[in-house]
């Protein structure tokens, strides 16, 4: 697959300054999420374009990070913004109780690639509200009102979305009449039980996670949640039967499984939903982020036909003003068309196979920082470490470090946009990369790993 982005001309004294105003204009008055806004100092974006995006200054970065690990598809993908033009042209907005042909498209094309009989769909504005609805369907559906969640997780910072989270950021807001009940994860770099063996490590976080639902009492317990592959946790895939594990227990125990695929679904693993790795067929899928690369909001819950059947002849009690919105179902039809016709899956894939994780399993070999690296597709993580032996991170877990600080800013300053994320750098560019940007991306972090390594004790 060829990038078709180019180095393009130098942008204006008038793109720089309107740029400096943008800014001066946040700070004055934009409040950012997860961020003390005194301390706050945005990277001001002029212009984006597939895989590379401009700064305040006009200095071109590659996106190793799809932003949010959503442009699936990259910036200003054509197809889709001429899509989002068409149907402003024609319909820009409708109560979502009406039909239209965006939404009704969309739908169709979500369900044909969903497994098993997940064929209904529910919008809404993004994956945390897919989050609340998917739970809420199962609530209902199940009579019960428990959920289980894995740490090491996020589902998203709405109110009930942040309590099923599994990282730091739910502290602020956690409390016990949330329902939710938090297991350890398998989490085989980590182990939370002491597995030596990829096998240990699926029988022993299966056994702890049935004790966890006998102890909580399976009548009281309406969903599973869990990432099919975590992202912002660390992309660490499910060992060998885990995932089938789950779905074996929560149809013993009568429990919805309820996928979650914001970050990890359309391509991002290299298939179309990351259970496809290990054929497993939830009850509900949640998704977002490259469902259309989030070129408008969109997010949404993929129903099975038990579930569905619940409120068949009994109205589900939930609904958004934007649920479906037109633009966003035509962006999100033109980027599933685009990423079939181009042949993005496949190539994520391929990437994985043969950029991504060779080159990524050469930089550790190199780099004694290198504590681990693993992923599928455009999904890797590199986890770093001041001691391979210990396993020390090189950042607390919920938190950052110098070590961190300076890493990320010789990345910028060499010419990448990193995810970073505790003692981690997150691989995650578009799902069409070209394979020369892919390595030239590998080339700049392992430079820069030098600047971790000054921070580790040799191996």
């Amino acid at each position: 697959m060829t990038d078709t982005t180019t180095e393009t001309a130098a942008l204006t004294a008038e793109e720089i300054e309107a740029g400096r105003r943008a800014y001066d204009l946040d700070r004055a008055h934009v409040f950012h999420s997860w961020s003390a806004q005194g301390s706050l100092d945005p990277m001001t974006v002029l212009k984006a374009e597939g895989s590379y995006v401009w700064d305040g200054e006009g200095n071109r970065l590659l996106d190793f990070s799809s932003q949010l690990v959503n442009t699936n598809i990259g910036h200003q993908h054509p197809k889709v913004v001429a899509a989002i033009v068409e149907q402003a042209q024609t319909l820009c907005t409708i109560a979502p109780p009406h039909a239209n042909a965006a939404r009704s498209e969309a739908a169709r094309l979500i369900a044909e690639l969903a497994p098993g009989d997940l064929n209904h769909v529910f919008f809404t504005n993004g994956g945390a509200d897919a989050v609340e609805h998917a739970i809420r369907m199962a609530r209902l559906h199940t009579g019960r009102h428990k959920v289980l969640s894995a740490y090491r997780s996020y589902h998203g910072g709405t109110q009930l979305a942040v309590n099923v989270t599994g990282d730091p950021r739910r502290f602020a807001s956690d409390y016990s009449d949330s329902g939710v009940v938090h297991f350890m994860p398998a989490y085989r770099y980590r182990s939370y039980f002491d597995a030596s063996t990829e096998a240990e490590e699926t029988e022993r976080a299966l056994r702890h996670l049935e004790d966890m639902i006998v102890l909580e009492g399976a009548q009281n317990i309406a969903a599973l949640i869990l990432e099919s592959i975590p992202g912002t946790a660390g992309i660490y895939l499910p060992p060998a039967g885990y995932l089938e594990g789950v779905r074996e227990l929560t149809r013993k125990y009568g429990i919805v499984y309820i996928a979650d695929e914001v970050m990890s679904g359309f391509g991002r693993s290299g298939k179309w939903f990351a259970v496809e790795h290990w054929n497993v067929v939830p009850d509900l899928i949640t998704f977002a982020k490259g469902v259309n690369s989030g070129y408008v909001p969109l997010g949404g819950v993929a129903i099975s036909e038990a579930i569905h059947d619940t409120f068949r002849d009994r109205p589900y009690p939930g609904g958004l003003t934007y649920s479906g919105h037109p633009l966003a179902c035509a962006a999100a039809v033109a980027a599933i068309n685009a990423m079939r016709d181009e042949g993005m899956i496949e190539h994520a894939a391929w990437l994985g196979e043969n950029v991504f994780g060779p080159g990524l399993r050469e930089i550790a070999q190199r780099h004694p920082s290198v504590g681990d690296v693993r992923g599928t597709g455009c999904f890797w993580a590199v986890e770093l470490v001041k001691d391979r032996t210990t396993k020390e991170p090189l950042a607390p877990y919920g938190g950052s470090s110098p070590a961190m600080t300076e890493l990320v800013a010789a990345l910028k300053a060499a010419g990448l946009l990193p995810f970073a994320n505790f003692n981690r750098i997150h691989v995650v560019p578009p799902l069409n990369i070209s394979e020369a940007d892919a390595r030239r991306g590998l080339e700049i972090l392992d430079a820069a790993l030098d600047v971790a390594d000054r921070h580790a004790r040799a191996a």
